[in-house]
């Protein structure tokens, strides 16, 4: 069983966060095996530049995996494990929204405090 999401997620945010720590990278890649390189949503969370495009493809890893979840059938054994990473998840998912809501509202204080220094001091032509 493999927690593909949170591996792919983590190597993504190693990139954006400018974490250079190779053998994280190479037990988070071994976690995720060929899926690091099959075409897909897990792959370009791998592989995200940016905060946006990290978040688009989780929430596309994840409506996957929900799907795969209601796939199953009631008697598979591995039911259980995916209930629980689908829980995981949504918690995972209801985190980054918090980040980038705290990150823009960041962004945005930073212009009012700009602001608020030019009235202090004003720019001279």
């Amino acid at each position: 069983m493999a927690c593909h999401e949170i591996a792919a997620l983590r190597v993504g945010l190693m990139q954006i966060i400018g974490i250079k720590d190779e053998s994280l990278l190479q037990h988070e890649l071994a976690e995720l095996g060929t899926a690091a390189e099959a075409p897909g949503p897990i792959r370009q969370l791998a592989q995200a530049r940016d905060f946006t495009t990290l978040q688009e493809s989780y929430d596309q890893s994840l409506s996957d995996l929900e799907l795969r979840l209601s796939q199953m059938s009631k008697e598979d054994p591995q039911r259980a494990y995916y209930q629980t990473l689908v829980v995981l998840n949504k918690k995972i998912e209801a985190e980054l929204r918090n980040f980038r809501a705290g990150l823009t509202a960041f962004f945005q204080d930073l212009e009012e405090v700009h602001d608020h220094m030019h009235a202090i001091y004003p720019v001279e032509d």
